[in-house]
């Protein structure tokens, strides 16, 4: 359920995250902080409700994903597994499938916001965002041969596109550690701050985001997102059919018009 507060913002009443509404902008944060918001299926369901009244509520133009506490997020839970018999491929697709998916394919860009350590599945989550921000304590690793187990959670599709084959099967096979300045300097992260200074930074982008064209920015993502399949011509043409529908939208309108009389866009998402 929601929690109204103040015209415009409010606050939904979650268990294992907060999800909180304020001028445009959302904030998800992973409340798991004594399991260093370790991912459950409860929380995953969550995030999809979540992101469900985000796409529901045209209010909302931007998203910041973070963690609660110390950390970013520790991966999986490993003492909420499926119970034994159960189809475990069914189960992650339907549950963490889905809300990571919601997370990359989400109708406003999305600022992850990582402080602390990201491990694992909470590595492939931080992924799934569309510009990353680390404090300066954050850690990446992929810990999962650690246990046996192949990086999931879409790593493998996500990780060598950010990075690259080699430093991507490097960070899977050893699970060495990685600080935020070495992952800005790697490319995936787009820059470390201050640990204090970690949520006025993604709040100021946030709300610069937030007064964008909406629409064009998810397009622009969806886009970027699409061309590791396409040929050249079939993205150059992509980008054509997107502007074709664009234009007529209020916001390019407004855009064009801004431009040429030399003053801010009003956008209205």
């Amino acid at each position: 359920g929601q929690i109204v507060g103040i015209r415009g913002s409010y606050m939904s009443d979650f268990q294992n995250i907060l999800f909180v509404v304020e001028d445009g902008v959302a904030t998800l944060t992973l409340n798991r902080p004594q399991a260093l918001n370790a991912l459950t299926l409860e929380l995953m369901y969550e995030v999809q409700d979540a992101m469900a009244q985000i796409e529901a509520d045209p209010s909302i133009r931007a998203l910041i994903l973070t963690g609660a506490g110390r950390g970013f997020c520790s991966g999986q839970d490993l003492r909420n597994r499926p119970e034994a018999g159960t189809d475990i491929v069914k189960v992650g697709m339907d549950c963490y499938f889905r809300a990571i998916e919601a997370i990359r394919t989400s109708r406003v860009p999305v600022i992850v916001a990582i402080n602390g350590t990201a491990a694992g599945a909470g590595f492939s989550l931080a992924l799934a965002g569309d510009i990353l921000i680390a404090a300066r304590s954050a850690k990446f690793i992929q810990v999962f041969s650690r246990i046996g187990l192949v990086p999931d959670c879409g790593s493998t599709y996500l990780l060598p596109q950010a990075i690259g084959r080699s430093r991507s099967l490097r960070m899977m096979l050893t699970n060495e550690p990685l600080m935020a300045d070495q992952a800005v300097e790697w490319g995936f992260v787009s820059e470390c701050v201050d640990d204090a200074d970690l949520m006025a930074s993604a709040g100021d982008l946030a709300a610069k985001l937030a007064k964008g064209p909406t629409r064009a920015l998810a397009e622009t993502r969806a886009l970027v997102d699409g061309a590791e399949e396409n040929s050249f011509e079939t993205q150059f043409r992509r980008e054509l059919e997107v502007n074709s529908e664009l234009r007529v939208s209020y916001d390019a309108k407004e855009g064009v018009a801004a431009f040429l009389e030399k003053r801010q866009a009003d956008f209205k998402g």
